[in-house]
């Protein structure tokens, strides 16, 4: 009994601050900066703006819902609670299938900067790349690398905590650093209008950066601080705290880089504009060219140290989604089973590692797997500002320790800005991770005809909204420009305004289609548990 106690002690706000921080600040700020330069130029420093405000109008849906209902792995329920099963499993899917590629990605970033490592003695580094993806030699480091990430969560979430913290200010203060002496050592204010000019491939590259680069992956994991639920002290102002901080450091931090990056490439370099700009280590490489090599060696470090401290976060974020939706009653029940003695759930752990290795043996690029990611997250969060809204209409009376202002805006608008961000990903991105989503529908079917069949035509009409969506979404990217992957049947940007036109039909669509069922009394169950003071 003793142990078991020591596992419900509930975590701070400095201690959720930096383990978003921790989440957030991964691989996206060693490759997203050279990334979104290459597609959209300088313009790059509105791609990483409008990725904030995509990624903040969505989050603000979500402090509603976190402070109604704090409990770990959250965002694998909300959907259920308001519009029946099928779409709490798409959303939960969805959810677990960026969270699940998150762990791998984060190992294969470590690696590449390895890669590079410039000492003689690390020599035996340089073959773990082989024509930009992981070889096999690199394969094999990038499993240990998630063996070592699962093992640190497997004891208890209190030590998860105090990791993550440490790891956090060294992952705070290095960028910090490095945007300063890049900034002192050799900055060329005239990159921002050379080699084409601010906007050299258009207004297009700029939106189409903000999810094909990397963007939204890198500010996505906000969620982390929602999937802790139960286990931060003072919910009720601690979610929404640790969001808005996290989030708000993260911002100025990763605009700050862009900035930095743009005015420290050598002009010379940008002889065959900016998608002739080709690094292996972006920032180090930088650093080595401008003399700096106390500080590549730094980076080459922290390169190591970033991705392993958001690799180690989001296995444990991973196993609550995969034992959440155990609860939903669409996944085996050992996946939910929670350690009584550290308090984890480690056969989801397993689970997921199991997972991560066969994704990363199957795409090995950073690129490749940060599309899946910022994809099936979209999907994900577009049930959020329906559920929130539903919620106000179906369960007017459950407590709301935090009632969001302007919901009658921010949730079509969150919605909207969703939408767009998944078109963004580009055909055929769009269709595939659409058709992985697709391929967790037989767990459902199975767990559903052997509980509750007479009742899953209820659930469809809960869901047809999204079904109906999802149909839309592969069309459009199909039809849509070409600056987006399509055949341009729909230029630029007529597509932008079919999307918004029917993102917002199927919206008011979805929040008129909520139903009644147990889950609903579920919601309440845990509604019943948060205190209002």
């Amino acid at each position: 009994m003793k142990n078991t106690n020591k596992t419900k002690k509930k975590i701070g706000l400095f201690q959720i601050v930096m383990l978003g921080l921790s989440s957030i600040i991964g691989s996206g700020w060693l490759f997203g900066s050279w990334e979104a330069s290459r597609v959209a130029g300088p313009a790059a420093i509105i791609s990483w703006v409008v990725g904030a405000i995509v990624i903040g109008a969505i989050a603000f849906n979500y402090i509603e819902l976190g402070s109604m209902f704090p409990e770990s792995g959250g965002m694998s329920k909300y959907a259920q609670y308001s519009h029946g099963s099928l779409l709490g499993f798409i959303a939960a899917w969805a959810n677990w299938v960026s969270l699940v590629t998150l762990i791998p990605i984060e190992a294969v970033a470590a690696v590449q900067y390895m890669n590079t490592w410039p000492w003689k003695w690390a020599s035996w580094t340089h073959g773990f790349m082989e024509k930009g993806e992981i070889s096999n030699q690199g394969l094999l480091v990038v499993f240990l690398f998630i063996l070592v990430f699962t093992l640190l969560n497997y004891w208890s979430v209190n030590l998860l905590a105090r990791f993550t913290s440490v790891i956090s200010i060294l992952k705070l203060g290095v960028p910090m650093l490095t945007i300063i002496m890049l900034l002192l050592s050799g900055f060329h204010s005239g990159n921002f209008t050379s080699a084409g000019g601010f906007m050299p491939y258009g207004s297009a590259a700029i939106f189409s950066a903000t999810t094909a680069s990397g963007i939204i992956f890198s500010y996505n994991a906000f969620q982390v601080v929602i999937n802790m639920g139960q286990e931060i002290k003072n919910p009720k102002k601690n979610i929404s705290r640790g969001i808005v901080i996290s989030l708000g450091i993260s911002i100025v931090i990763y605009v700050l880089l862009q900035f930095t990056f743009i005015g420290s490439v050598i002009p010379a370099d940008l002889a065959n504009g900016w998608h002739g700009v080709d690094f292996e280590s972006p920032f180090a490489d930088l650093a080595i060219l401008l003399g700096i090599h106390w500080l590549a060696i730094l980076l080459y470090l922290d390169a190591f140290v970033s991705p392993f401290g958001t690799g180690v976060s989001f296995v444990a974020q991973t196993a609550r989604t995969l034992a959440a939706m155990k609860d939903n009653g669409h996944m085996p029940k050992f996946l939910g089973i929670i350690n009584e003695r550290w308090g984890v759930p480690r056969i989801a752990m397993v689970v997921n590692m199991i997972v991560s290795v066969l994704l990363v043996a199957i795409f090995r690029s950073w690129g490749t797997l940060a599309s899946v990611i910022s994809t099936s997250t979209l999907i994900a969060y577009l049930t959020g500002p329906v559920t929130v809204k539903s919620l106000r209409k179906m369960a007017p009376n459950f407590k709301r320790p935090i009632r969001i202002k302007l919901l009658e805006f921010m949730a079509p608008f969150a919605f909207v800005l969703a939408s767009l961000a998944t078109y963004w990903a580009m055909w055929p991105t769009t269709i595939k991770v659409i058709g992985v989503i697709l391929l967790g529908l037989p767990f459902y079917f199975y767990f559903e005809w052997k509980t509750n069949w007479n009742k899953t035509g209820n659930q469809f009409k809960g869901s047809l909204w999204m079904i109906g969506y999802l149909i839309f979404i592969s069309i459009i990217s199909y039809l849509g420009s070409s600056d987006f992957g399509g055949i341009n049947l729909i230029p630029y940007p007529f597509d932008f305004v079919v999307i918004i036109i029917v993102s917002l039909i199927c919206y008011y669509w979805g929040i008129s289609s909520y139903v009644v069922t147990k889950n609903l009394d579920n919601a309440k169950a845990v509604n019943d548990k948060v205190q209002m003071k």
